[in-house]
């Protein structure tokens, strides 16, 4: 799959989302992943699971340079120390010397943004992270947050049952992506008619025309989970084929608002 190109830095469009690919069996779930050609992997401290990211990184037979490696800034009170703290017991675990891309996982208001983003911006000038950008940011706060430093992306739930039309419209005009998570609905693809019969016309799996619809719109990345040989395969080969037009159109036409992640104290719809 290509890469995208976002602020003069190449992210591959799909990535390897790790959540709950905990102990031995996930550490060989995301070697796998390494040995079949992902090249992106997202990880975050509340997923106790940066230990394994990084034991499965340096056991691969590829350049630590050559795969892009975000994580996520523990949940909680996102002061200036919590984000410093939080970064560095990051990098410790992970056993690397920086991250690519350092993301706030979820807003908190009772911390100024300020605070926070500038904390940020002190690791990227520290070299603690190549990049930085946010998670599960509503349109309203995406505004304020990128009047306050640049950002590389906005990590959020994704998929053909919720449309994002408000945050891509924010990714445009700032330049930054929009990051898929949940990109499949957590299985729920597989149960919509209108997929199956796309899927049927372009002889694909239903996963991978709802990966596809995804990687064919603008500023678009999707982190896929998965620990199954077949399915990493079939997410790294949604380059091979495309939608056209109207099938395009007829998978947006299925949102529904349907949010699967709960979660965050911010207004969804602001």
């Amino acid at each position: 799959m290509e890469d995208l190109t976002v602020k003069g830095r190449a992210i591959p469009r799909i990535g390897l989302g790790t959540y709950r690919l905990t102990g031995p069996e996930g550490q060989a779930a995301i070697a796998q992943a390494l040995a079949l050609g992902y090249r992106h992997l997202d990880t975050a401290r509340m997923y106790g699971n940066e230990v394994e990211v990084g034991r499965a990184l340096r056991a691969a037979a590829v350049p630590r340079e050559a795969v892009h490696v975000t994580t996520k800034l523990a949940v909680g009170p996102l002061t200036r120390d919590w984000v410093r703290d939080s970064a560095r017991a990051s990098l410790r675990d992970l056993g690397l010397d920086h991250v690519d891309l350092l993301l706030v996982h979820w807003p908190d208001p009772d911390t100024p943004l300020e605070e926070t983003l500038a904390a940020l911006t002190e690791l990227v000038e520290e070299g603690v992270t190549a990049a930085i950008g946010v998670s599960n940011f509503p349109p309203s706060w995406v505004r304020r947050a990128t009047a306050l430093a640049d950002l590389l992306t906005n990590q959020v739930e994704y998929h053909p049952f919720l449309g994002q039309e408000a945050l891509l419209a924010e990714a445009e005009r700032d330049g930054h992506a929009l990051t898929a998570y949940s990109p499949v609905a957590r299985g729920r693809v597989e149960e919509d008619p209108t997929l199956q019969a796309i899927a049927a016309e372009v002889g694909r799996t239903l996963g991978q025309v709802a990966l596809r619809w995804l990687m064919q719109q603008p500023r678009v990345l999707a982190i896929p989970r998965s620990a199954s040989s077949a399915r990493l395969r079939d997410n790294l080969a949604v380059g091979e084929f495309a939608l056209d037009e109207e099938q395009m159109a007829r998978i947006s036409a299925l949102d529904r608002g349907l949010r699967l992640i709960q979660g965050g104290r911010v207004d969804w719809e602001r």
